[in-house]
Formats: structure tokens, C-alpha cells, sequence
């Protein structure tokens, strides 16, 4: 497999961190490289590195658990792209993957073609495998923002390989502001994710992932929160003839907040600040009974909280950037993807742009 990682700030040597944490059987690695992408085949020449863990090039992880490879003396500038070949010799059955990854990824032919600069391509993905961070020395003067939430954050919606779901263009905005200190941010968004419920093939609810993808982050300092729109809306909501959730499972404006709740204590707790972002509008969806008038009122319920509680470390407002002012309950067409849930590239440059950087001070 060869895939791409972009990092928002830069440093002289990188460590990866491979998943098999939702793996139901040991992972076998038998070889891993970095190097500098040309494309999603092919990278520079004479710019491939050897991945090593303990020395050895070689690991299996265990069903449930992470590796990190020993560091690699691979310089990375900020806002680079990292090109990461993985050599799987036995058959994966349950991997450990970002699924909507929106950026193509190579599979290659039978065999190890880590240290090969160009290889064919037997099929091509958008998801990503094992690769579950980047890292990079840590210094004094930065901050690492957590970008915690759903599709919204993960990026849906917006162009394959181009890297414009609104944390990217966050991290292209901070790299032009005044130096004082650097903004490094994390992308920990899941399509489909729920606050309060795991999803048979959206991940574990952000209640149960929250320790691992935000607070034990090393070097975090801050967590935006963009997440509840698919707690509001999948009960009801059908694909085909499947239910995105019970209809039962209504949620009122009290369970997303006591949520909410509970992830500013949990963070609080470590000293980090927690940035709460309102929910986005949604009536037009094309999914059935994704939205309802019922579920709107909630949601403006829910976004009134975040505005005027006093419970989050600061407000990003998400809603009023991106709705319709003369509809309020949709997106603004022009920010909107095909699907009216989604922003498009335009949506998601606007949310980035939005954000007053001095809430990560």
C-alpha cells in the first residue's frame, strides 16, 4: 500500500504511528518506507527511507494495539506531504483504516515494492491503512489544535487529493500568520461519527474515542468540537431500505449537551481548552428523514447552548457562516456539495477563515 500524509508544521526527523486497534488478529509488517510523493505512485528519487521499530524493519502488532516506529531522519517542511509505502505479507482480514480518506491511495501487485520508486498500480483507494499519525519534535512555542468531530471535519464533500476539508485550509491560513508561535493542527474527523453511539461502519462513539484521538495526542494544547449533527439526525433516516438509526432514538438538546459536558471535563482535566463549533444546517439532505422540523428545533436548541452557556473555552460559529441567511435552515447554496449536508471546497475555506486564531492562544 502507498499513501499519502500531509503535516501542518514541520521538523527534522518523523515517527509514524501505525493502528491495528481495530484489528481482530496480529498485523504483520513486514517492510515500511517514506518518501517524498510525486504522485500517488510514484515519489523522488533518491528520497526513499527504511521505517524501523527496535531496529528491526520488520513488526506484528497485536489485535487492539498501536506501534510507533523509531525516528526517522526524514526532514518535513510545514505543510509537506509524506508519501508512506507498507508491505503486507499476509492477507489483512479486519484492518485498521481511515475509510473516507478523500486522497487516492496505491495497491500494489503481489510482493514488496516499498523501495521502488514507481509502482503499478493493481487498484486504487481513497482509504488509507494502518498509517494513524505523523510526528514530529515537539518545541516550546507550539500549540497543537485537535480538529474533533464527523464527515464535517473529516472532509466529505470536498475535492479528492486536494486536502480542502477546513482544518487543511486552517493550517495553510496559520502558516501565513505572524510568528509568535506555531499552529499545528490534527485531523480526528470520522464520517458518520456519533457523540453517544459506536456505528456498525462509522467507528466508536466521540465519547469512547476521545481519549485516544484527542486527549493523549502528545504535545495537545487545544480540541475543536464540531460533532452531534448525526446524533440529531440518523434516527429515522434511511440509505436504501437500511436505518442510520432506530427511530426511536430520539436525542434532545439535553443529551448532546451533557455530552458535550462530559468531553470539556475530560479535557479540563489535562488543561486542555476546548473550543465548541455549532452544528451546520442541513434541510435539502438527499439522505430520507435525515432532517425533519422536529430535528432542526433541537439543533438550534443545541447551538444556542454552545453560543451562550459559558461552558466551552471559546465559539466557533460554524452555523452562521455557513447558512443561508434568507433560508436559515440550509446551507448557502454557494458553500454547499451536491448532497446539501456537506460543504464544498468553497464551505470549507469559509469555516477556516472564519476562526479568530486568538482562541489558541
Amino acid at each position: 500500500m502507498r499513501e499519502r500524509v500531509r503535516v501542518s508544521i514541520g521538523g527534522t526527523q518523523i515517527r509514524l504511528r501505525f493502528s491495528n486497534e481495530f484489528g481482530s488478529s496480529p498485523l504483520l509488517i513486514g517492510s515500511a518506507t517514506v518518501a517524498v510523493p510525486i504522485d500517488g505512485t510514484t515519489v523522488k528519487a533518491g528520497s526513499i527511507r527504511s521505517v524501523t521499530f527496535e531496529g528491526q524493519n520488520s513488526i506484528t502488532i497485536p489485535p487492539g494495539a498501536p506501534a510507533l516506529s523509531d525516528p526517522i531522519a526524514f526532514p518535513v517542511n510545514p505543510g509537506g506531504e509524506v508519501s508512506v509505502s507498507i508491505y503486507f505479507p499476509k492477507r489483512i482480514a479486519t484492518p485498521t483504516l481511515h475509510a473516507f480518506a478523500f486522497k487516492h491511495a496505491m495497491v500494489s501487485p503481489r510482493g514488496d515494492f516499498t523501495h521502488a520508486e514507481k509502482v503499478d498500480a493493481a487498484a486504487v483507494s481513497t482509504a488509507s491503512i494502518s498509517v494513524s499519525a505523523v510526528l514530529v519534535p515537539v518545541q516550546s512555542s507550539e500549540r497543537l489544535v485537535v480538529a474533533f468531530g464527523d464527515s464535517i471535519t473529516d472532509g466529505d464533500g470536498s475535492t479528492v487529493d486536494a486536502d480542502n476539508n477546513w482544518p487543511s485550509n486552517l493550517i495553510r491560513r496559520a502558516a501565513k500568520a505572524p510568528k509568535a508561535s506555531t499552529l499545528a493542527v490534527v485531523n480526528e474527523g470520522i464520517v458518520g461519527n456519533r457523540l453517544l453511539r459506536d456505528g456498525d461502519i462509522f467507528g466508536v462513539s466521540a465519547l469512547a474515542r476521545f481519549e485516544r484521538d484527542a486527549l493523549a495526542l502528545p504535545g495537545v494544547t487545544h480540541i475543536v468540537l464540531l460533532e452531534g449533527i448525526n446524533d440529531l439526525c440518523f434516527p429515522g433516516a434511511k440509505m436504501g431500505d437500511q436505518y442510520l438509526a432506530d427511530p426511536a432514538e430520539i436525542r434532545s438538546a439535553q443529551d448532546i449537551t451533557d455530552a458535550y459536558r462530559q468531553l470539556i471535563s475530560r479535557a479540563h482535566t489535562r488543561g486542555f481548552k476546548v473550543i465548541g463549533a455549532t452544528i451546520t444546517p442541513c434541510e435539502g439532505v438527499e439522505i430520507a428523514g435525515y432532517y425533519s422540523e422536529a430535528k432542526e428545533v433541537t439543533r438550534q436548541a443545541v447551538n444556542n447552548w454552545i453560543r451562550s452557556s459559558g461552558s466551552f473555552d471559546g465559539v466557533i460559529d460554524f452555523d452562521a457562516v455557513l447558512r443561508d441567511p434568507d433560508h436559515p435552515n440550509r446551507l448557502l447554496l454557494k458553500f454547499a456539495s451536491k448532497d446539501h449536508l456537506h460543504p464544498n471546497d468553497k464551505g470549507y475555506k469559509a469555516m477556516a477563515d472564519s476562526i479568530d486564531l486568538n482562541l489558541f492562544k
